[in-house]
């Protein structure tokens, strides 16, 4: 199909929706939002775990015998490529993710432990999960190759808190720090001072086992030290501490600093937010759309951020721009259903979309509390939410999003997509229609 038909086929149909006191004219481009999801799809196969793992692993083959440990969201997808190329090599596997993103054929291969941790907040399964790693590790013969398959989501699933932090602290810290609207990285460099294991603590048990360290980076600027905050990397970050509140500094404070002579391993990313996009991008072109990956990450607060989007919508000409990167949301004491993604497409749409139609999602399909991946909105959408009588307004102000986002049609679910790369957005401005 060429860009020419995708775009005339997405020029707004129009229908008549009565309610009891207002007539509301409903526009819906449903093929450019097909297309959307098409080359969101496009962007998720690129970066999919099983095929990006195979391939590093052919590319830099293990020899002998090899144990896994596969950990995030996309583990699941990630040990699945281990196993295709290793086959007979591997000995064992210890396999951490999300409950729902594990493959249900997982357990049924004697040699792969699979374990559920929690996620966002670290619960007794993740402190099980934290155990379950220095075990694995424990028994793991010094002849063996570790081969570690690290993905978005370790930072919560897997933990084995500092002594002196018990599950309650670790808990009420992690809340506070999802709701406060920090960014990844100060998020994480928190989560370090907190662990026996992250900030590169977990080298302290390898002993003279051969590694490898394969990354799959939710993170801005994909640094290694701050994925899955840093298992095998020793460099500590340091959060703003002008950010943080007195209660938490005291807790910071009794962190033992990260000793920099520990060994250093390789690590090396083999997917990226940016591998998505360029993906979503060159499958636009392919259709004849003009396309265009935009340099500025997405960052900070999901109000600015939508600014941003909607404005370089306004001046840009028909085709589609790609951002990829994670916003934040400084959540409300009792905030409702949805998440950042779905946070970000509501304020586009109480911020106006004309003729423009985005997709806001996680790659990993999980944004939230309530099951979805994102949203896709357009100019109608806020049309379609008033007809329900849902104020965008009024539920962004209460972090609940997803409420307006369900009556009007445009939540986007997804279920596990087998990676984890940050969020992205994908925007389509349509061509202005030919008057008659």
């Amino acid at each position: 199909m060429t860009c020419a038909r995708i775009w005339h086929a997405a020029l707004p149909r129009c229908r008549i929706s009565s309610g009891q006191h207002v007539a509301v004219v409903v526009t819906e481009p449903v093929q450019a939002r097909q297309q959307l999801l098409d080359l969101f799809h496009s962007a998720i196969a690129a970066v999919h775990g099983r095929t990006v793992v195979r391939q590093a692993l052919l590319e830099q083959p293990l020899d002998d015998a090899v144990s896994v440990v596969a950990l995030g969201k996309a583990a699941p997808a990630m040990l699945e490529g281990a196993l295709e190329v290793l086959g007979a090599r591997l000995q064992r596997a210890l396999l951490v993710s999300k409950a729902g993103h594990a493959d249900t054929d997982m357990p049924r291969d004697p040699r792969i432990e699979v374990l559920h941790g929690d996620h966002p907040v670290p619960g007794n399964n993740s402190l099980a999960a934290g155990r379950a790693l220095l075990e694995f590790i424990s028994r793991t013969p010094q002849q063996d190759t570790l081969l570690f398959l690290v993905s978005g989501g370790t930072s919560s699933l897997v933990e084995v808190p500092r002594e002196d932090i018990g599950l309650d602290t670790l808990q009420h810290v992690n809340r506070w720090l999802l709701g406060s609207g920090l960014d990844i990285c100060s998020v994480n460099a928190v989560r370090q001072a907190l662990s026996a294991i992250k900030g590169g603590r977990l080298l302290d048990v390898l002993g003279t086992r051969a590694v490898r360290v394969l990354l799959m980076s939710d993170v801005p600027g994909d640094d290694p030290a701050i994925i899955g905050s840093g298992l095998l990397f020793p460099v500590a970050s340091h959060p703003d501490s002008a950010a943080l509140p007195d209660w938490l500094l005291d807790l910071l404070a009794g962190a033992e600093p990260v000793s920099t002579g520990r060994r250093r391993i390789e690590h090396r990313i083999i997917a990226s937010a940016g591998m998505a996009q360029a993906a979503a991008a060159a499958q636009a072109r392919e259709l004849g759309c003009p396309a265009r990956v935009m340099d500025r990450p997405l960052s900070g607060d999901v109000s600015a951020a939508a600014g941003m989007i909607a404005g370089a919508l306004a001046a840009a000409g028909p085709g589609v721009l790609i951002w990829g990167g994670e916003t934040t949301v400084v959540l409300p004491e009792q905030p409702g259903n949805g998440g950042r993604n779905q946070q970000l497409a509501l304020c586009l749409v109480a911020q106006g979309l004309s003729g423009s139609v985005v997709l806001v999602a996680g790659s990993d399909g999980d944004d939230g509390n309530n099951g979805a991946a994102g949203a896709t909105v357009d100019a109608g959408s806020r049309q379609r939410m008033l007809a329900h009588g849902c104020q965008p307004r009024d539920c962004l102000r209460r972090a609940d999003a997803a409420t307006c986002l369900t009556a009007s049609g445009d939540l986007l679910v997804t279920g596990p997509t087998g990676t984890n790369v940050m969020d992205l957005v994908i925007g389509m401005k349509l061509p202005t229609p030919a008057r008659p």
